[in-house]
């Protein structure tokens, strides 16, 4: 028997950043997959998971520099893979690193990561992944223990890795997401990256020297007590997920637990930024 999905046609101006902010926002409740178009974006849900509330909170839907509308119907389940190779197109970090699907040809890189492009965020498009994936490009990793939170894809931990990391952890609270991420960890023969489902309660007693953190600002003001308190002396931790604007109070967070700001990079308005202690 087919299960039922409710297909919202999100209506965008502007496109950009408003459809970013919206699919970051939707996948946090329980919207499974997306579709980008010229006009915005297709969203997808079960029925069994719909509640009619589910929209009222959303904080891009009540933004006044964004104009939203929306339609749904109900549709049965489709292969989602097939529309997302429709738009999923190979990215190059830098000079040496390239994210591409198994379908993409492989090219002559240094760091070839495969992604299995199952709607899961992470995927290196996004300006926060792209900008955290530059961050590791610059950062020494050689026989370091790593942690990426709210991994998504697990693109962040396999590149960490491919870099020399000792160990790396990565975390997500969201089911699709950890299963996406165990899939990826092994396609690019990192499969000894732990992968857990879950949040931060799970770094009870646990020390990184280098956490990488692509979440979004509420998490990460949360969060970053026990991010500083899972840092190892002299480590680094790398925070995305949150615009320019935030960035003082994100900065401010960190230096009330003990981290000093060091460097940030920015596009289109978003940020990642380094801490050290």
């Amino acid at each position: 028997m087919s299960l039922i999905y409710l297909e919202f046609d999100f209506k965008v101006k502007p496109l950009q950043p408003a459809s970013d902010i919206l699919m970051a926002e939707l996948g946090e409740l329980g919207f499974e997959s997306f579709v980008e178009n010229e006009e915005g974006l297709l969203a997808y849900i079960l029925k069994s998971e719909w509640k009619e509330q589910t929209l009222n909170d959303l904080f891009v839907l009540q933004h006044p520099d964004f104009e939203i509308t929306w339609t749904s119907k109900e549709i049965e389940q489709q292969n989602w893979n097939a529309e997302w190779e429709k738009n999923f197109h190979p990215i190059r970090v830098g000079d040496g690193c390239m994210v591409r699907a198994p379908f993409h040809a492989k090219e002559e890189v240094t760091y070839d990561i495969v992604i299995e492009p199952k709607m899961s965020f992470g995927t290196g498009h996004h300006e926060t992944t792209y900008m955290m994936l530059q961050h590791i490009l610059n950062t020494d990793f050689e026989g370091k223990s790593v942690l990426d939170m709210g991994c998504g894809t697990g693109v962040l931990a396999i590149l960490a890795k491919m870099k020399g990391a000792r160990s790396a952890d990565a975390i997500d609270i969201d089911e699709w997401c950890y299963l996406n991420s165990l899939e990826n960890v092994e396609r690019n023969n990192c499969a000894d990256i732990q992968v857990f489902q879950g949040d931060s309660s799970l770094l009870k007693d646990k020390k990184y020297d280098i956490i990488l953190a692509n979440i979004n600002r509420n998490i990460l003001l949360e969060d970053i007590p026990i991010y500083a308190n899972s840092l190892n002396k002299g480590g680094a931790l790398f925070l995305s997920g949150f615009y320019l604007k935030d960035l003082d109070a994100i900065s401010s967070k960190c230096a009330a637990h003990g981290l000093e700001f060091e460097k940030n990079l920015e596009k289109n308005r978003w940020v990642s930024a380094k801490y050290v202690n």
